[in-house]
């Protein structure tokens, strides 16, 4: 009997095809990785790795990209092989890590890796669940730092969701780790039906005799073919909105009437869809909002609402799990957290699922869910990151989220991995995804969406200072330098160029020819030495263009920067031209940029483009304190005014000056061409068009040229940038070479401290600690001097200057060398020209200072929220744990430099953890 046979005979269900052939591959002693839809059961391939090492007798880690994850994993293979041989580590929480399967996030093991921990002894196969997360542009390239430093006897069993460069990325792997089978499976396990729910009426998306023949036709490709009977209705809706203002009792049109503009049409409130969709069976489901205070105010919404979901034998149920869930905490907490409307809104089936609530919160709901005790859920998009909680429809209310900078466009990639939590593997026969139309809302983008089957993996790895600091100690320079370049980031990049290195061999043989055809019609003269002589005219002559328009625009955005309320400016260049009068002066120096109103009605900004020559204040007017400058009217009566000052704009549009005239470089190229014999010889007909060719060509080979170089060298530039600044400011200095070979680098005291120091903020941490910024400080205050490390305001309360906190000095002290070797970094990563470092961020220190002083709850959440709102709680605890994670590294790091500060470090991990902090772990 196989180990595959074993395995099997403890599970309840048959593996699909995809499944047993990952397993035969793992089993072979290959790597392998799995690409196939969300719940198409992925992971039981990485169980099967766990069993392979416990029947070896030998270790396996499992890897995930969040805790929420790994504490589920955990769960499961605690509950199939007991939890003597299944332990835990997220960073804040350590259970039996000793064991011989452990689950721990991925920068735990990455971690390990670079202090080459003990733990890695015995160490068979590591799994990497939701693998694709390598592109996170904050957090990827951990999982490349990983795959890149196990050792090759490690087998590695990477599983993602369904990426178009399965391949590509499989090759990869190969490359870098050895024989690695690529096993991708398209098919759902569950079909999934689209829909779109306009007002009150469910649309299929697509047509469904063509969604019946795909399928009979064994085809997994989805149909193009929309409904016609939805694109008919949305058209009609689309066209009663543009003719009738619904604000308009007696029914007068939007464009004619004296009615308000139309409103657009927005879906029906959240209750009456849920209700909807209960009547059509198609309850649980989950509800992506993209926003924590959406959802609480979808539950807010279903609470006011007279739906229930749930029976009331069901209730009783649900009550004995929540009172286990709270079970530790005070009451007093409880009623501060929302605990009686979060219970109720659970009871009536109803449900919120983001990163803002408490984790036992969190944890309650989730059981809930699966246990089919809570039917309607509203969530932020972090529940579609592979936590288990599958329901029969998922309702999209809007395409576009935010993405922690702008609203984006929901990507298809994206679009799938959310739609792909409808349909609940052995209990429903198919899933549906509902997106609730409104106004503007095609359905052609939505069936983009749902059709597409583009969703390349890319690369976000480039080294840090931490990475580096690692890779130079662990590799030498020589070695870093092979990591780097056996990157999947340089791997894409190699590929990439392939294409336009072909391009540029196509064109220098091009070039080649034409040389050969000029050289003959030339008949013996340099003609080619004439043609470039003509090219650098015209590269010189471009380049004093560009620099006559960086110092005009230069002069203009000083002119712009210092005009006042009432000057009256001659707006010279673009369709503005004519007078305009500034009614609010440029706010941004920068970028100065007036706000005018023109002698024409028109009121915007306007900026160096729109003049030609210099910035000229004609005159001053009067502008009324209270002048309506939004209006169309008050635009008018601005303009009559502007208008009626006697000033005139001047008649004819100022000349350019010439930016050639007086350059002597210049002026020697064209005495050159004149001399050239090329210039005064007989030219035979087509021989100018042939230069012209060639030199165009040229210009086009070498940007492509630069291109190719570019790409392929970023990382090393990159690389080598780090080492400098590291190497100026004392983190790495020049060794001998191994065998009398050349000098290599290697860490100093204080690069091996940084290289243990895991934080986005990592350099400037080290600094401080170096500096001694931080012996000053008792627990406290060096708990809310860490928060500035790892804490990012949502709000406005981020800066560099704390106002109003109840803090001691030593703390203001503290943060005032924070912020001024922060600073210095980025004046030193400017010279470098590396990416600015994180800036520290103090809106939690003056709440973190408070609860590690020993501070109330509700006075620590009143404190760190706004404008009176309390903190969430999910968010009060995240933050926490963060701080205790960076104290716990500080305590390590510095046990043996400072044992004083490595003390009062691990004093404020237990201020910090307590109450809810420690509760909810």
């Amino acid at each position: 009997m196989t180990a595959l046979d074993r395995f099997t005979s403890l599970l309840s269900f048959t593996l699909d095809p995809f499944q047993v052939a990952a397993c035969e591959a793992l089993e072979q002693g290959r790597g392998v990785l799995v690409c196939a839809p969300t719940g198409a059961g992925k992971t039981i391939v990485g169980e099967f790795a766990v069993h392979l090492a416990l029947e070896a007798g030998t270790k396996c880690f499992y890897t995930t990209p969040i805790k929420a994850l790994s504490n589920q994993k955990h769960a499961e293979l605690a509950a199939r092989y007991g939890r003597a041989r299944v332990g835990l580590l997220t960073g804040d929480v350590s259970l039996n890590s000793s064991a011989p399967v452990v689950v721990m996030t991925t920068e735990v093991l990455r971690n390990m890796l670079y202090a080459d921990s003990p733990a890695l002894a015995g160490l068979s196969h590591v799994v990497m669940d939701e693998v694709h997360y390598l592109a996170d542009r904050f957090r990827g390239a951990v999982w490349e730092e990983v795959i890149l430093h196990l050792p090759i006897d490690v087998r590695l069993v990477s599983l993602s969701a369904t990426v178009s460069n399965a391949e590509e990325f499989g090759a990869w792997i190969s490359e870098v780790r050895g024989d690695t089978t690529v096993i991708v499976d398209e098919q759902r396990p569950v079909p999934l039906w689209q829909h779109m729910l306009v007002g009150r009426r469910l649309f299929d998306l697509f047509d469904v005799k063509a969604v019946r023949a795909n399928a009979d036709a064994g085809r997994t490709a989805p149909p193009t073919v929309l409904d016609e009977s939805l694109v008919r209705h949305v058209k009609q809706r689309e066209a009663l909105d543009r003719s009738v203002d619904p604000g308009d009792p007696r029914g007068r049109g939007g464009r004619g009437g004296r009615g308000r503009p139309p409103q657009p049409r927005r879906p029906i409130p959240r209750p009456e869809v849920i209700a909807l969709l209960d009547g059509e069976g198609l309850l649980p489901a989950i509800t992506f909002v993209f926003s924590r205070a959406g959802c609480d105010a979808a539950l807010a919404q279903c609470l006011r609402s007279p739906v229930t979901l749930t029976e009331p034998e069901q209730v009783e149920q649900i009550g004995e799990i929540i009172d286990r869930h709270v079970a530790e905490f005070a009451l007093g907490d409880l009623e501060l957290l929302g605990y009686h409307e979060w219970r109720e809104a659970l009871e009536r089936g109803f449900a919120a699922h983001h990163a803002g609530m408490l984790p036992a919160f969190r944890h309650a709901v989730e059981e809930l869910f699966v246990k089919g005790l809570v039917r309607a859920v509203f969530a932020t998009e972090t529940l579609a990151l592979g936590i288990n909680m599958p329901a029969r429809t998922v309702v999209l209310e809007r395409l576009v989220k935010f993405n922690g900078e702008t609203h984006t466009e929901l990507t298809p990639g994206e679009y799938t991995q959310l739609t792909g939590r409808a349909g609940r593997r052995g209990i429903d026969i198919e899933g549906h995804a509902v997106v609730l139309w409104q106004t503007g809302m095609r359905p052609q983008e939505v069936a983009g969406l749902a059709g597409a089957r583009t969703f390349p993996l890319i690369s976000s790895f480039v080294p840090g200072y931490n990475m580096s600091v690692n890779l130079l100690d662990r590799l030498g320079r020589e070695g870093a330098q092979r990591l780097l370049e056996a990157s999947f980031a340089q791997f894409q990049a190699d590929r990439s160029v392939v294409g336009a290195a072909k391009r540029i061999q196509r064109s220098e043989r091009e070039l080649a020819g034409l040389r050969t055809q000029i050289e003959d019609a030339a008949d013996g003269t340099d003609y080619l030495g004439y043609t470039a002589l003509r090219e650098r005219i015209r590269a010189r002559e471009r380049e004093l263009r560009r620099d006559h328009l960086h110092d005009r625009a230069h002069a203009a955005g000083d002119a712009l920067a210092d005009v006042r309320r009432g000057d009256v400016l001659a707006i010279t260049g673009g369709r503005r031209r004519g007078l305009g009068v500034v009614v609010e002066p440029a706010t941004d120096h920068r970028d100065p940029k007036p706000f005018v109103v023109t002698e024409h009605a028109w009121a915007g900004r306007v900026g160096p483009a729109d003049f030609v020559g210099e910035v000229q204040v004609l005159g001053t007017m009067r502008v009324p304190k209270g002048a309506d400058i939004r209006s169309g009217r008050g635009k008018r009566d601005l303009a009559s005014s502007l208008r009626n000052t006697g000033i005139v704009a001047p008649r004819e549009r100022p000349k350019a000056a010439r930016p050639a005239a007086d350059d002597g470089v210049l002026a020697d190229l064209r005495a050159q061409l004149r001399e050239h014999p090329a210039h005064r010889a007989e030219r035979t007909p087509g021989l100018d068009r042939l230069a012209e060719r060639y030199a165009r060509l040229q210009r086009e080979t070498a940007a492509q040229t630069a291109t190719v170089r570019a790409t392929t060298n970023s990382l090393a530039v990159t690389f080598r940038r780090i080492i400098a600044l590291l190497t100026e400011r004392g983190y790495l200095e020049a060794v001998p070479g191994v065998d009398g070979g050349a000098p290599d680098l290697a860490p100093t005291e204080a690069g091996h401290r940084l290289g243990r120091l895991y934080s986005e903020s990592d350099l400037l941490l080290c600094e401080c600690i170096d500096a001694g910024d931080l012996d000053d400080l008792d627990a406290p205050a060096l708990a809310a001097v860490v928060s500035a490390l790892v804490f990012e305001s949502r709000g406005e309360r981020g800066g560099s200057i704390l106002t109003g906190e109840r803090v001691p000095h030593t703390v203001r002290t503290a943060i005032g060398a924070l912020a001024g070797r922060w600073a210095a970094i980025r004046d030193a990563e400017v010279v470098h020209k590396l990416a600015a470092s994180r800036e520290p961020d103090v809106g939690f220190v003056g709440p973190m200072y408070q609860w590690a002083s020993g501070g109330t709850l509700a006075a620590t959440l009143l404190a760190a929220g706004e404008r009176g709102q309390l903190l969430s709680a999910g968010d009060f605890v995240r933050w926490c744990r963060q701080v205790i994670d960076l104290l716990d590294q500080i305590h390590q790091v510095c046990r043996e430099s400072d044992p004083e500060l490595s003390a009062t470090a691990r004093t404020a991990v237990g201020l910090v953890r307590r109450g809810i902090v420690a509760l909810d772990a």
